[in-house]
């Protein structure tokens, strides 16, 4: 624990290694008259088991007698011990381990481990593991689930709604892919629908970019209530999240122009070669924008809940995701990219059944699929979009809380951030903060 910053064992345990005579170890509190001896022969070099000198009390003093015994009787049980956990089974000569007080070296020996962390919401107020950010997104779904999946329903019919009057109205009439799958056709007019292909998909991803934003700035002030064992509606969600909102947007936007001027900087030299070597150089160039594009989308990937919970500007956030990713990028990308995966492989086995039904129910049957030239017509694209609605569900809440509660374990790592969480959810005796300081400030 001690080299997790913001995290500190209550108390203190014995140094890994101690020798058991270079300290005097902690006596038992319990000795007759409450007296400890004055003076301690040197411990018997011959193991733990021997450390005490043949002074000490019999066995059925190490633990306060409640009568009379014969001295020829088992001492009676020590009575049940309250948060550290109980006194560890006594060995022979009635002492338990080391001393009497479990093997040397940490709070495993005996003592049953330090008291487990506050937990007020869904999850327990320390540093987290992968499978505990994951479940605390769940948790946050499951808890809270009229909020969340309000939000999330409505979002998500808002954006379908807008996708599937613009490809029924508007995109998939200057849309022809029919020269993809014809060889006859020309570059020209491969290029032309490879265009029109590449518009229809951009406008769609926009129109759906605009939609997780805002929802993930609604789920962030959810995800932020949940941690603190407090519950919050959508109108208390969208009120918190609406002044930060337009924020959200340019941060969004900043990043993706971001990544855009990284790979045209990366593919330009190639393009403008030409020739063999051009081609090598633009795909070297390629591969290299893709990992400064992730590295660069990793390291700002806090930069979000940072914006929405400490109220930051775009500068500052992106400034307060780079210092809390810094020393752990590998870790945020891994739990980034698995929650990715989860959410998007469920919300695919969920979507997928409703394609292929609206394609079933359309006028080219499933052969659509396999002709580039078939309109699937209005009934696959609600069919479809009631799909994408049910698999919004489930993504939305996942990706925004996973994001969320990797900034407030980056936080309890770095900051101590436990102790304000704990203080605001009224937990009593959590930590003695020092006076006028305030983690993370």
């Amino acid at each position: 624990m001690n080299d997790t910053p913001g995290w500190a064992s209550p108390g203190s345990a014995p140094s890994d290694g101690q020798e058991p005579g270079t300290s005097t170890p902690p006596e038992p509190a319990d000795r007759p008259g409450g007296t400890q001896p004055a003076d301690r022969p040197a411990p018997n070099p011959q193991g733990p088991g021997t450390q005490w000198s043949p002074q000490q009390p019999p066995p059925g003093q190490w633990s306060a007698p409640t009568g009379a015994h014969n001295p020829g009787q088992a001492p009676p049980p020590p009575p049940p011990g309250t948060g550290w956990g109980t006194r560890p089974p006594t060995g022979p000569g009635g002492h338990g381990g080391y001393g009497g007080y479990g093997a040397p070296g940490g709070w495993g020996g005996g003592w049953g481990g330090p008291p487990p962390a506050a937990k007020p919401g869904v999850i327990p107020l320390r540093p987290l593991g992968v499978g505990e950010i994951l479940d605390g997104a769940v948790s946050t779904m499951r808890t809270y689930w009229r909020t969340v999946l309000g939000i999330s329903l409505s979002v998500a019919v808002v954006v379908e709604v807008v996708v599937v009057l613009l490809q029924g109205l508007v995109l998939d009439e200057s849309t022809s892919t029919a020269a993809l799958g014809d060889p006859s056709t020309t570059v020209d007019e491969q290029l032309d629908a490879m265009g029109s292909v590449l518009l229809n998909s951009g406008v769609v991803l926009l129109v759906s970019l605009v939609g997780t934003i805002t929802a993930t700035a609604l789920l962030t002030a959810v995800t932020s209530r949940a941690v603190l064992g407090k519950p919050v509606t959508s109108g208390e969600a969208w009120r918190d999240a609406r002044p930060q909102l337009l924020k959200l947007f340019g941060l969004i936007l900043l990043l993706l122009l971001t990544v855009t001027a990284v790979a045209v900087v990366c593919v330009l030299p190639g393009a403008l070669l030409g020739g063999a070597a051009g081609d090598a150089l633009t795909a070297m160039g390629s591969i290299g924008s893709v990992v400064l594009a992730v590295s660069l989308l990793i390291r700002f990937s806090l930069a979000s809940p940072a914006l929405m919970l400490e109220k930051q500007g775009i500068k500052k956030a992106l400034a307060r995701s780079a210092k809390l990713v810094r020393g752990s990028w590998w870790r945020v990308f891994g739990i980034q990219v698995l929650s990715l995966i989860i959410a998007n492989l469920v919300a695919m086995i969920i979507a997928v059944p409703f394609a292929l039904l609206g394609a079933a129910l359309s006028p080219g049957g499933l052969g659509a699929f396999t002709d580039p030239g078939t309109e699937l017509g209005w009934t696959y694209l609600i069919v479809s979009g009631i799909g994408s609605v049910i698999g919004s569900l489930i993504t939305f809440p996942i990706t925004a809380g996973v994001a969320v509660l990797l900034y407030v374990d980056q936080r309890i790592r770095r900051e101590a951030l436990d102790l304000d969480l704990a203080r605001a959810a009224g937990v009593q005796g959590y930590g003695t903060p020092t006076p006028g300081t305030t983690p993370g400030s």
